[in-house]
């Protein structure tokens, strides 16, 4: 017979209107069988980390046809996180392998869409890294500023939410190709990080600034070659008016605008054609073929101490609620993770 355990669950409690609080969620003790269901090639896993993130906002209303399925109410979230293997019934993953992929948010979890983990195999890293420089996060920075902003050394990139999971590795990855690259941000802390810690040239805080346009005149007097936009609203609408001929705009997020019943317009889309600029938004998953590269470019960074990452870790499942909704008002430092267990 499978042992039966006690198994502790995050439960979206009913769809979400405006900001998220934790009273949308509940914890919730149910039980699980330590088991992977007969003949079925799903995997068991032991969650370690979860990985909080500005997307999983829109996946608490109920959304028809986006790229990614709502939360079903009365059901665990779900997310990015690292896990171990008890049992499997594919032969990609065995028993004891370290993965990282979607997951339940819960202390076990059976997962049938096994396309959506990847094995760790270098684990000279802290696992938590793979929710983040190592993880989506990572990819999304490297797709976006690579793929998506085809970058030159001298070129000038402007980052918005850059103390983020993913703006803290992109203005890296700006600097070490011989960028210039100011970051904005919510706090001073933030504002401090971005210079001492992750080599911004110059950096802001967006909070303290009446005139968006003329504070980035004053970063960027010649215009931005770059911006990687994380935050839309009227920000977007300020960096349009200062990007240089032929800029490029990656489009990862908008969360100044995931929690307005009515989102705000963007007023000078003109300057696309005025300035010929190309403006792309992009998925991750898409870019998920290059994996292997990344990880090849990125370990070794990490190991010579080229590339730093920041975390801010939340401890034990309880705290994950608190963790998520504190993304929407800025209280993270870093990338959020939840640590649910040390193996």
């Amino acid at each position: 017979m499978a042992e039966e355990v006690s198994n502790k669950q995050v439960i979206l409690k009913h769809y979400v209107t405006g900001y998220p609080k934790e009273p949308d969620m509940e914890i919730k003790n149910g039980t699980i069988k330590l088991k992977v269901p007969e003949g079925s090639n799903a995997v068991l896993l032991k969650n370690l980390y979860l990985s909080c993130d500005p997307y999983m906002r829109s996946r608490m209303q109920k959304k028809e046809g986006s790229y990614v399925d709502s939360f079903t109410p009365g059901s665990p979230i779900t997310g990015y996180g690292v896990a171990k293997v008890l049992e499997s019934g594919d032969s990609n993953f065995k028993k004891g392998d370290l993965v990282w992929g979607m997951t339940g948010w819960e202390e076990y979890s059976i997962v049938t869409a096994i396309h959506t983990l990847f094995k760790i195999h270098d684990k000279d890293v802290p696992l938590s890294y793979y929710t983040g420089i190592l993880g989506m996060p990572g990819m999304t920075a490297y797709a976006g500023f690579y793929e998506v902003c085809s970058p030159k050394k001298g070129e000038t990139v402007f980052v918005s939410a850059a103390s983020g999971a993913v703006g803290q590795l992109v203005g890296q990855f700006a600097k070490i190709l011989g960028c210039y690259v100011v970051g904005s941000a919510g706090s001073k802390e933030k504002v401090d990080l971005l210079k001492s810690k992750f080599g911004f040239d110059e950096a802001f805080n967006y909070k303290e600034e009446q005139d968006f346009a003329a504070t980035l005149k004053r970063y960027f007097p010649d215009g931005i070659d770059i911006y990687f936009e994380n935050v839309g609203g009227k920000m977007l609408d300020a960096v349009l008016l200062n990007m240089k001929l032929h800029g490029r705009i990656a489009v990862c997020g908008m969360i100044s605008q995931y929690n307005l019943d009515k989102t705000e317009g963007v007023h000078n889309l003109f300057c696309l054609i005025t300035k010929r600029i190309r403006m792309e938004g992009f998925l991750v998953f898409e870019y998920y073929h290059l994996y292997p590269k990344y990880l090849e470019m990125i370990i070794p960074h990490i190991k010579a101490g080229k590339v730093v990452y920041m975390e801010d870790v939340a401890e034990g499942l309880e705290s994950a609620p608190s963790a998520l909704v504190g993304l929407f008002s800025g209280r993270n430092v870093g990338k959020q993770v939840v640590m649910i267990s040390h193996e």
